[in-house]
């Protein structure tokens, strides 16, 4: 009974002025701890993405680099930041629907097209492939119901890993772009998971 009442907590009010702003992105009532766990990778691999890319035989230019680092930035903050109770809370709290989740997938689409555009040259069928099957897996996951959404997420997840190895050809220096988009967004924001709070005990 005790988880079950767990599941359900409310998420606190965002704050006012800029630090509400921080609050819908990450969630209200985030831990020293939680935030310390998704700023700390969250910057470290927007320093290691482009520092890995500089070590290959590419001609980068300043804007290229930028985008990776911010694609660092953004994908393990994400995936870290949505996997927290104070995110779980605020993403999937009462009036949040399949409407708001698939929203909050496609705002990634423009990943997409900027790793296209920018650092695979145009490559109009890695977008069309890629936003397909996001928009499919997002919908497969939301359509079903909620004591199947994990099983569904990973193994749609899963199918993401094989597509990226054996399907695509690699985007030189982000190798590791794929695996992180689908793990934030598939299994980190859309599945709805108990959110526990400090002092909880299994």
């Amino acid at each position: 009974m005790q988880t079950n009442m767990l599941q359900y907590q409310a998420s606190p009010a965002p704050r006012s002025g800029w630090k509400g702003q921080i609050d819908r992105l990450i969630g209200p009532g985030a831990t020293p701890a939680e935030l310390v766990l998704q700023l700390v990778p969250s910057v470290g691999a927007a320093i290691a993405a482009p520092l890995y890319a500089s070590t290959l035989s590419m001609n980068w230019s300043f804007w290229q680099l930028g985008l990776i680092a911010i694609l660092g930035f953004d994908l393990v903050g994400g995936v870290l930041t949505n996997a927290t109770a104070a995110a779980k809370r605020w993403y999937h709290r009462p009036g949040q629907g399949w409407r708001q989740h698939l929203g909050f997938v496609g705002v990634h689409l423009v990943h997409i097209g900027l790793v296209a555009l920018l650092l695979r040259g145009g490559d109009w069928l890695f977008i069309a492939g890629v936003a397909s099957y996001l928009l499919l897996a997002a919908g497969l996951i939301l359509a079903s119901p909620l004591y199947l959404q994990r099983p569904v997420a990973l193994g749609l997840y899963g199918l993401s890993l094989l597509g990226d190895r054996y399907l695509l050809a690699p985007t030189p220096g982000l190798e590791w772009f794929l695996p992180l988009f689908f793990l934030k967004l598939l299994v980190s924001h859309l599945l709805k998971e108990t959110a526990y709070r400090p002092g909880d005990r299994g």
